[in-house]
């Protein structure tokens, strides 16, 4: 009988354990897939200023929107965490948004090399934001139930495992996506 309970109580050690060192794996890859999106994310908020330069040489007069842009790339390099930068990001999306439609009333701007250059660059670094982006959501999200799964929800928050939050759209960007162009010939 003695072997069977210390069988019992060594298999439950173990499983604790075992629990204990998933969850410190889960927050290293947690941990690593935003430093991954922080990464891509930099890359951006570099070439924004460089955008921000062809266009006054083109759009001078536009120096409210300049500095609309300038600003939001400030707030967003200074955002700590998923959620301040997912805020953050979208809000330096918008205004980028609005570089890209002055474009359109500045032919000489929307020709320029460098222009076409950095915007073929920043849409590249879009794309690998966005699957950044989702590696650490799934990242994210699997930590996440296993902090929340048995054994672990019963330990987790006293070893310091709190849930982590997802990089997430804006509401305004979520609207945005929402609104499907139509397409006519």
């Amino acid at each position: 009988m003695e072997w069977i309970i210390a069988g019992v109580i060594a298999a439950l050690i173990l499983w604790l354990i075992l629990s204990y060192n998933r969850l410190v794996s889960l927050r290293q890859v947690t941990n690593q897939s935003w430093s991954d999106v922080d990464v891509q994310l930099k890359q951006r908020h570099d070439l924004v200023p460089n955008l921000v330069e062809v266009v006054k040489g083109y759009a001078a007069h536009e120096r409210g929107t300049l500095e609309a842009v300038v600003a939001a790339r400030n707030a967003a390099v200074s955002a700590k965490g998923p959620e301040a930068a997912g805020a953050a990001e979208g809000a330096l999306n918008a205004s980028l948004r609005q570089i890209f439609a002055l474009a359109e009333n500045y032919p000489d701007l929307k020709a320029n090399a460098n222009f076409l250059g950095l915007q073929n660059e920043l849409s590249d670094l879009e794309n690998k934001i966005a699957a950044a982006r989702r590696f650490f959501n799934n990242a994210v999200s699997e930590y996440n139930a296993q902090r929340e799964s048995v054994p672990a929800v019963v330990f987790a928050n006293s070893f310091g495992f709190r849930e982590r939050g997802f990089f997430e759209l804006p509401e305004a960007e979520k609207a945005a996506v929402q609104v499907v162009p139509s397409v006519k010939f």
